[in-house]
């Protein structure tokens, strides 16, 4: 098998495991906690959510494979690996806290420091890679939305 195939394909399983150990504090449709929230107008529907992050995960899995090909030998790649690992944390911890917690508020703080850690991985991703920089980019924005949805949220429930 091609050794890069291969990175791509691990790259992407880690990320779907996150994904996945996220979902597991995620309400079951017609949840009570979830479904008695005050939220937005313009909060989408519930049913955009596991595909975009599907997509937004499959993204970021290759944009780490890309980025490990380079060879963990070299510091800034090591440094953008790790980077990545705990953006990768903080965003399974985004799900504890809002869902599992019950919590707007740790789910806001929690996603400050997550689009912080989103950040610092595109700017160390764009020093090895750029086109692996880019494929954040989506990630990025998509958290930048959840994060004022999730803010709007916690206004709406005091």
């Amino acid at each position: 098998m091609n050794s890069k195939f291969l990175t791509v394909a691990v790259c992407v399983s880690i990320c779907i495991l996150f994904a996945f150990a996220g979902s597991l504090f995620t309400p079951e449709p017609g949840s009570w906690y979830y479904t008695t929230l005050q939220k937005p107008s313009w909060n989408p529907p519930d049913w955009i959510f596991p595909p975009v992050w599907t997509l937004l995960f499959i993204l970021m899995g290759v944009a780490l494979s890309m980025v490990l090909e380079v060879g963990m030998e070299k510091k800034e790649v090591r440094q953008s690996a790790a980077l990545f690992g705990l953006q990768l944390f903080l965003n399974l911890g985004w799900s504890a806290s809002f869902f599992g917690m019950r919590s707007p508020l740790a789910g806001f703080v929690e996603i400050l420091i997550l689009w912080l850690a989103i950040v610092a991985t595109i700017v160390s991703f764009s020093r090895v890679s750029r086109p692996a920089a880019l494929l954040l980019v989506p990630y990025i924005c998509w958290v930048s939305f959840a994060s004022f949805l999730n803010f709007t949220i916690l206004r709406l429930n005091p």
